[in-house]
């Protein structure tokens, strides 16, 4: 990770070797959590509180809400419902081999989208 995060460690290095198992991904930081993003679209997040948030198009987040028992992410308890990300249980963290094709599904799927302006730095 580069900056410093709030997230429990042991749950910031499961996330990190998942996200390993990916090439091309990036980690940044920002309030607490770590993520990931492309073009300005995040695709992944474990948040300060150790859940990790996978970005998935539908009709793949449908399945695998209902494949692995998963709910929708939220970051925070008092946060709504992130409705593109699925919330991935604690008990499949460990697991490379199964959450490997839905990161880089994730990844190919955040390509898809539209790039976000980036600001302008104002001249002197």
């Amino acid at each position: 990770m580069q900056k410093k995060t709030a997230v429990p460690p042991e749950k910031l290095v499961l996330y990190q070797r998942r996200l390993d198992s990916v090439e091309g991904i990036e980690t940044k930081s920002n309030f607490g959590s770590a993520y990931t993003a492309i073009n300005g679209a995040m695709y992944s997040i474990i948040s300060k509180h150790g859940v990790v948030g996978i970005r998935l198009p539908e009709p793949d987040r449908t399945a695998f809400l209902e494949k692995y028992e998963a709910t929708v992410f939220r970051g925070d308890p008092a946060w709504p419902p992130a409705k593109e990300y699925v919330a991935v249980p604690d008990d499949l963290l460990p697991d490379t081999k199964t959450l490997t094709p839905y990161l880089e599904l994730s990844l190919k799927y955040a390509l898809t989208l539209r790039p976000k302006a980036t600001k302008k730095r104002a001249s002197p």
